[in-house]
């Protein structure tokens, strides 16, 4: 009888290590991801975008350059693309179209993210010289003309300017940030990068506000 429940004794004390052992796993597992996804976070609530979380498809589009040239959205799948909307009347587009420009600038040095601007003017020289004035240099990035909102407004539904959204490699929209936002800062590289991953950042955003069982990685962001 001894001998037997020293067996039993010795095997209970096994399967409370191996379940010990388990938790502990689990509970570095758990924590690695929660370091993970505040990582992939970090930036993204900073930046605050309007929305995000849905995981859309982006609608494609064609649109004629400064040349003339037409291009298509889709020609930029497999690239981060960040999609600004802007107008000349709008003075918070100018205002912020310097920090654009030198997002554009860095970008231009990659192969893995594009800047992309729409502008609704009307006038191929009314949209160079305007870009001229507020950029006091070249346009680092792709302007596109839709002077009929065809895209803007009816694909987009943008009515308020200026608008951005991110669309990741594949085509799916991860946020909308609506009005100006500091795109030279280093956060946006980082979001960038973020959405080419396929876990990105969990938190959704609804009006700005961060939502979902994951909102809790935006507080300390405030």
């Amino acid at each position: 009888m001894c001998e037997a429940l020293r067996v039993k004794v010795s095997t209970i004390v096994q399967l409370v290590f191996i379940a010990v052992a388990a938790i502990a796993v689990y509970g570095f597992v758990r924590a690695a991801q929660n370091d993970q996804r505040y990582s992939a976070c970090s930036s993204f609530c900073a930046m605050g975008p309007t929305y995000a979380g849905r995981d859309r498809m982006a609608p494609d589009f064609e649109l004629p350059d400064l040349n003339g040239k037409p291009t298509k959205l889709s020609s930029f799948r497999g690239k981060t693309v960040f999609l600004n909307f802007w107008t000349k009347t709008c003075k918070p587009c100018l205002e912020e179209m310097p920090a654009l420009g030198e997002l554009g600038k860095v970008l231009k040095k990659r192969s893995d993210m594009v800047l992309v601007t729409v502008s609704t003017d009307e006038g191929v020289d009314d949209v160079r010289d305007t870009l001229k004035v507020v950029l006091n240099e070249e346009t680092p990035f792709i302007v596109l003309l839709d002077p009929e909102s065809t895209v803007v407004r009816d694909k987009f539904g943008t009515k308020l300017f200026p608008e951005t959204w991110i669309i990741d490699p594949k085509g799916i929209i991860r946020a909308r940030f609506d009005g100006v936002r500091d795109w030279s800062d280093a956060a946006v590289i980082t979001i960038g990068e973020m959405v080419k991953r396929p876990a990105g950042c969990p938190v959704e955003f609804f009006r700005g506000q961060p939502k979902g069982k994951f909102a809790a990685l935006c507080a300390d962001e405030g």
